[in-house]
């Protein structure tokens, strides 16, 4: 490393701690070399290590926030991230973040999303930002299942083009427990599954949205092991999407991701980490993902 950093001993340890223990070391480090530790990690590391680090600096509600900022700022969005951010994070993750997104950019995510998006696109990410999905319930209502189901289907595959709006209100308000049976009932009035059908029926950003949000609704785990496969499938690791799911996750799912990952894939994640990345970069997301199981 550069004068002397030791940086196998800042990933042994910045990976092998949670969060709030990450906290304890950094006021530890600023009472005794009287520096702000996430200042001398800055100086200290470069390229993915350093990303993977000063992620890990941050909560998880910090770092989504910090990543929804990052692709809307700026020229031009970067659907792709504001869509996977916002369509796989739970009702309660969304309602933290947006809570520090106001405190770290004194902005509403709320407006930021409406002003970075447009029609139906912008219509079903604020409804996901609102945050009114319904908590899960232990009494399964099969007559709120069958109206669902059907509504879905006859506001999409059955008419001619697609009511977005009742598409958009059903999927950001049900419970996911609630969906999850909504779409296997939907497959006894359509021809086709609700991934087809959104397919069939939206085009574009609203598409892919609702892709997500229906992956996520089925098996979020399998979905964000279908994402880290995706980018680890070119030559050079597409590193900016491999950092965000590990980082992100790691508090939240990721043992369950891995253990999606090497049942669909049949090789574990971290195998496939070890094939597509190197050096201290490879060596900081092993540690996160832990040993293979």
């Amino acid at each position: 490393g550069n004068c002397g950093v030791d940086e196998q001993t800042i990933i042994d340890i910045l990976t092998k701690r949670t969060y709030s223990q990450r906290r304890e070391i950094a006021f530890a480090y600023e009472r005794r070399a009287k520096k702000d530790m996430v200042s001398a990690l800055k100086g200290a590391l470069s390229g993915s290590l350093e990303t993977v680090i000063l992620g890990l600096m941050k909560s998880p509600s910090q770092y989504d926030a910090s990543e929804i900022r990052g692709s809307i700022k700026g020229l031009g969005t970067d659907e792709e991230t504001l869509i996977e951010m916002l369509c796989s994070r739970s009702n309660s993750e969304l309602v933290e973040i947006k809570k520090v997104y106001k405190e770290l950019f004194k902005k509403e995510l709320e407006k930021d999303v409406a002003g970075d998006t447009s029609g139906n696109f912008a219509k079903l990410l604020v409804a996901l930002v609102k945050a009114k999905r319904a908590a899960a319930s232990a009494i399964v209502d099969y007559d709120k299942i069958d109206q669902d189901a059907r509504a879905l289907y006859e506001s999409g595959v059955k008419i001619k083009g697609t009511d977005v709006p009742t598409w958009i209100s059903i999927m950001t308000e049900r419970s996911v427990p609630h969906l999850q049976k909504v779409f296997d009932r939907y497959k006894s009035y359509s021809p086709y599954d609700m991934q087809e059908s959104i397919r069939k029926e939206v085009k574009g950003d609203v598409q892919s949205s609702f892709l997500v949000l229906a992956q996520c609704i089925e098996n979020k785990q399998l979905f964000f092991a279908n994402r880290l496969h995706d980018a680890m499938k070119s030559k050079g690791a597409k590193e900016k999407l491999l950092t965000r799911i590990v980082v992100s996750r790691c508090e939240v799912d990721l043992r369950k991701v891995c253990n999606e990952y090497k049942a669909h894939f049949g090789q574990s994640l971290q195998q496939t980490i070890s094939e597509h990345t190197k050096g201290d970069y490879q060596k900081a997301l092993l540690s996160l993902c832990g040993p293979e199981e």
